[in-house]
């Protein structure tokens, strides 16, 4: 089967996505117009328009009517919630972390997934669980799905030592996320995971990342509600 080429707009995305995570364009650089953009990749203006926008909207660039397009100073984070490392904001706080990790495999993906991760149903995603704490007690489960097309090596890591959130950072930075967040009761066996009842209410927010590649991953975050706050885990 033939192999459909990635739109134009997709293609000057990418570019620009590279230039950024690379370093050749730090922090508040002019970046191409949409003219020069239109001659370098043989576009329309159409189409150039549409790359800078797109990525405009997604907090990577910042458009200045009369000035040009400039890189954004980067933060990872949504209109929702800052995305930090969870072992950091522990530590942050004087506190110990520490993880255990559950589950590190190959999975099948069902239909849903395999939207999610733009894969097909039936292809393979990589999947971890892992739980974290705070002073020994255990503050958050992370089940997460990975690309394994972005992240080849995902499966020979040790979630002990360095967080699923930090390798990724590492391997494919981040370019985009969504959040979806839900107050939910959780399964007897993620109650039990969490030291608490099943009838403690519980935070779970669902986080899907991507790269300048495509989609990374969804992250399906788990959290006792009296631990947790939306931003930041509560000191306890």
């Amino acid at each position: 089967m033939t192999q459909l080429k990635p739109a134009k707009y997709t293609i000057i995305k990418q570019y620009i996505c590279e230039k950024i995570e690379s370093g050749q364009w730090l922090e508040h650089s002019k970046v191409p117009s949409e003219n020069e953009l239109t001659e370098q990749f043989s576009v329309s203006r159409m189409t150039a328009r549409r790359a800078l926008q797109e990525l405009t909207e997604q907090g990577l660039l910042v458009r200045s009517q009369g000035s040009g397009t400039f890189v954004a100073t980067f933060k990872s984070q949504s209109s929702l919630l800052e995305i930090r490392n969870i072992a950091d904001e522990i530590n942050e706080r004087g506190h110990q972390y520490r993880a255990q990790q559950l589950a590190l495999q190959a999975v099948d993906v069902n239909e849903e997934m395999a939207i999610l991760l733009a894969l097909k149903t039936g292809d393979k995603a990589y999947f971890s669980s892992v739980l974290h704490f705070e002073n020994d007690a255990a503050i958050q489960l992370e089940q997460r799905f990975v690309n394994p097309k972005l992240v080849a090596n995902y499966l020979t890591q040790d979630f002990t030592k360095i967080t699923p959130h930090e390798y990724l950072s590492s391997e494919a930075p981040l370019t985009e996320a969504t959040h979806e967040v839900e107050a939910i009761l959780a399964s007897a066996d993620v109650c039990k995971l969490l030291d608490i009842t099943e009838s403690a209410p519980c935070l779970q927010v669902k986080r899907r990342t991507w790269s300048s590649q495509g989609v990374v991953s969804l992250a399906i975050l788990t959290s006792p509600g009296n631990k947790y706050r939306l931003g930041s885990h509560l000191v306890f």
